[in-house]
């Protein structure tokens, strides 16, 4: 029989609180809480395959996230690519693409936009980055 290793995420490296609003992109390595609120991209350091953003169910980005592996209960503005997993939790809202590897969504959690597979997923240069687009709206303020 095969030994089934469950996923643990790295301990939080970083905290950042839920009266916290970050306007910039977020690079980090290992892990990262958010109970707070980014206007910018998040991006885990390349080579760190263990690299995990936990979302809290306070916690929204305004932005496109790339990372190794992603644990959502809040909402995300933007395009999700996890190269290893991807967790929805009852009130994960994601208006955007979804590109994942392991893909794990309870029930409750949205996505208004695409489910791709990392394996289906086209070439991410032959996409138009969100500030190259012209008259694109702004995402919605709340999905509630």
């Amino acid at each position: 029989m095969k030994n089934k290793r469950r996923f643990r995420p790295p301990r939080f490296g970083t905290v950042i609180g839920s009266d916290t609003i970050i306007e910039g992109d977020v690079e980090f390595a290992g892990g990262l809480h958010l109970d707070g609120h980014i206007r910018g991209n998040v991006t885990s350091r390349n080579g760190d395959e263990s690299a995990t953003l936990t979302v809290s169910d306070t916690g929204q980005i305004e932005g496109d996230v790339v990372v190794a592996n992603i644990i959502l209960n809040g909402i995300v503005h933007g395009d999700v690519q996890a190269a290893g997993r991807v967790e929805l939790a009852e009130q994960a809202r994601v208006a955007g693409r979804v590109c994942y590897r392991l893909l794990e969504m309870a029930m409750g959690a949205e996505v208004n936009g695409e489910l791709v597979h990392a394996d289906d997923a086209p070439d991410h240069e032959a996409r138009p980055k969100a500030d190259e687009t012209e008259g694109a709206e702004s995402p919605p303020a709340n999905l509630d």
